[in-house]
């Protein structure tokens, strides 16, 4: 079973810089599929009403196809997080007035990536006091959280222990749990301790499978732990809600 969240690794991100490589469109899709959102809580957060931040976000990642502002991204410079930052703060600066038009000229659409209701997403973002640039810094963060998670959910259907993963992520998201070790345990049918046990795990193989998706997105694999570190600085004042 394939992950519903996308995954980035170097791989892909180097595929999607020329389209003449080998699964370049595979490539900018995963891009996309990951990215997306973050990009689009950040045009939002700037002030643009919801279509124009979905025609903004939707002439971006255009962009990077069209323009090959990919071919730009030189990979010995680190972290790809800090390119799309950079990378979309240039594109509102240069291509707001030719974004708005951008559809009518038709030009290239991911009809993929519309199927999710993003600005209900936004609807849940911190309404004051939080910059573009924390938006985006932070949801970047949360993609890496949701990839990991939709891994961890892939190898436990793939074990045909999905209803054990639905009744134990909650440990792994930061929520309160609504149910105690004991009223999980008697609804998988196991004792208190085994609960324990699974959760102790899947804490464990969540970090494990977290590390992994933070290091497809650092071209130095030194770079790893203070990623780790930054991108859960970023998390914790608000916590990791948003998480699926």
């Amino acid at each position: 079973m394939q992950s519903r969240f996308g995954t980035t690794s170097w791989t892909q991100v180097l595929a999607a810089r020329t389209s003449s490589s080998p699964g370049w469109q595979q490539a900018l899709e995963a891009l996309c599929q990951t990215y997306w959102y973050p990009v689009y809580a950040f045009v939002r957060r700037q002030g643009h009403d919801a279509d124009a931040a979905r025609d903004l976000t939707q002439a971006y990642f255009a962009a990077l196809l069209e323009k090959d502002y990919l071919g730009d991204y030189d990979p010995a410079r680190g972290r790809f997080r800090v390119f799309l930052k950079t990378s979309v703060r240039h594109f509102l600066s240069k291509e707001l007035e030719k974004a708005r038009t951008w559809r009518r000229g038709g030009h290239t659409e991911l009809e993929t990536i519309h199927e999710e209701d993003f600005e209900g997403r936004y609807r849940n973002e911190p309404a004051d006091g939080v910059t573009p640039e924390q938006i985006l810094e932070r949801r970047l963060a949360l993609s890496m959280l949701e990839c990991a998670l939709g891994r961890l959910r892939d190898e436990h259907a793939e074990a045909d222990r999905q209803a054990e993963f639905d009744q134990l992520k909650i440990f792994l998201t930061g929520e309160l749990p609504k149910r105690s070790y004991r009223e999980i345990a008697v609804e998988l049918g196991t004792t208190e301790g085994a609960v324990k046990t699974s959760v102790h795990r899947l804490r464990q193989r969540f970090g494990t499978l977290l590390r992994g998706a933070i290091a497809e997105t650092v071209a130095d694999p030194d770079d790893v732990d203070d990623e780790v570190r930054y991108l859960l600085g970023v998390i914790a004042p608000w916590g990791a809600q948003g998480t699926q």
